[in-house]
């Protein structure tokens, strides 16, 4: 087991892909604790996972800092330490014009992807140190370095550009009190708002094709990076952008 007897927090935990890291994190032997706003959906995401007594949910909106810090004191009181944080929680924009954007949505997408990820961050980190080591993987997007013709995603894939950039600036800041922060860009993932133009074949025929090793990604693709970072296996590795895209963004379509 990679992460064995490691007490790792996975935020937006009830969705497709925050699903399978808790799955894959509690496979690998972690204790995981799963995040979200609502706690019967998470608890039917922890129903899904095979060891489901190595899991546990808890409510929290990473929006709210004083949740944010109160959970991180419950997780540190409860299981002596909090070696991982996995920020996956975020949201994503209907592909619309820039200017057609509802500015309360503009101010929804940077308060969640950016300053909810500071929060939970900032709350953690004093734990990582208190325990003289730590690991901060964050879920960005290829869109934090291309524009896709035709789909409109300019705030969105502007608060995953500022992830990479915070995630940089976090694992140099930090790299000498042994905590390491990295993030996986994704690429086309079958979970969350793709799942239903997926189901359509000649749609999901049309996509795989314009991918290098012609398919879409799975979840299990992003957890499987996320539990190598989280291993001493990669404890030479930080402040890394690691594209889970299948080769897209390394071509030219």
């Amino acid at each position: 087991m990679k992460i064995k007897d490691k007490v790792a927090i996975i935020t937006g935990a009830s969705s497709d892909i925050g699903a399978d890291l808790s799955r894959k994190f509690a496979e690998e032997g972690a204790t995981v604790v799963m995040l979200g706003r609502n706690i019967d959906t998470l608890e039917r995401a922890r129903a899904t996972l095979k060891n489901k007594d190595a899991s546990v949910s808890m409510a929290c909106d990473i929006t709210d800092n004083s949740q944010t810090l109160s959970v991180i004191e419950q997780i540190a009181d409860k299981y002596g330490a909090v070696d991982i944080l996995v920020n996956n929680a975020a949201k994503i924009n209907d592909a619309i014009h820039f200017h057609e954007m509802k500015d309360a949505d503009i101010a929804d997408l940077v308060t969640t992807n950016i300053i909810g990820t500071f929060n939970i961050t900032k709350a953690a980190l004093p734990k990582m140190l208190e325990n003289k080591g730590g690991c901060i993987i964050n879920i960005g997007s290829i869109s934090s370095e291309r524009a896709i013709p035709r789909v409109h995603l300019a705030v969105y894939s502007a608060t995953k550009a500022a992830l990479s950039m915070f995630t940089k600036s976090i694992a140099v800041e930090y790299a000498r009190k042994n905590i390491r922060c990295n993030c996986l860009n994704l690429g086309i993932i079958n979970a969350g708002m793709i799942k239903p133009y997926l189901e359509d074949q000649q749609a999901r025929k049309v996509l795989e094709e314009r991918q290098p090793l012609n398919r879409i990604g799975d979840p299990r693709d992003v957890s499987n990076a996320a539990v190598f970072l989280a291993s001493d296996e990669a404890k030479w590795i930080t402040g890394t952008i690691l594209n889970i895209d299948g080769g897209k963004s390394a071509s030219e379509g």
